[in-house]
């Protein structure tokens, strides 16, 4: 099921915000088809993370990127990795992307990732 990958790959980013870490360390316990894909979250991650920065920064309307919690961020990044370089369709990865973050942040963090993700899919 590819939402053990996509939660392995969250917790990569979200570690990769304090400390370098070897994506071995999140997916070592992933059955052989969720490792394949947490790999490519987090290689396209790291090859694009800085495109990804750019964009979710323009589209904090009201926010500051260093004031986000970083849950949050790496919800964002996880979903928008997967829109923009896996081609998976933007409704399953936003979708997937507000189950992680009733898991793992704030109960308004969903609202706000689905608005910022809504944003940026649209192209507003």
């Amino acid at each position: 099921m590819r939402r053990d990958g996509r939660e392995s790959a969250f917790q990569y980013i979200f570690a990769s915000f304090f400390t370098t870490q070897e994506s071995e360390d999140f997916i070592s316990t992933l059955k052989e088809g969720d490792i394949s894909f947490a790999k490519e979250i987090i290689s396209e991650f790291e090859t694009h993370k800085t495109e990804l920065k750019n964009v979710i920064e323009k589209h904090l309307i009201g926010y500051e990127y260093d004031r986000v919690y970083k849950a949050d961020l790496a919800v964002m990044y996880e979903a928008l990795t997967e829109i923009n370089y896996l081609s998976t369709p933007p409704q399953v990865a936003i979708n997937e992307a507000l189950e992680l973050a009733k898991k793992y942040s704030t109960q308004r963090s969903a609202k706000f990732i689905n608005g910022v993700l809504a944003t940026i899919v649209k192209g507003e």
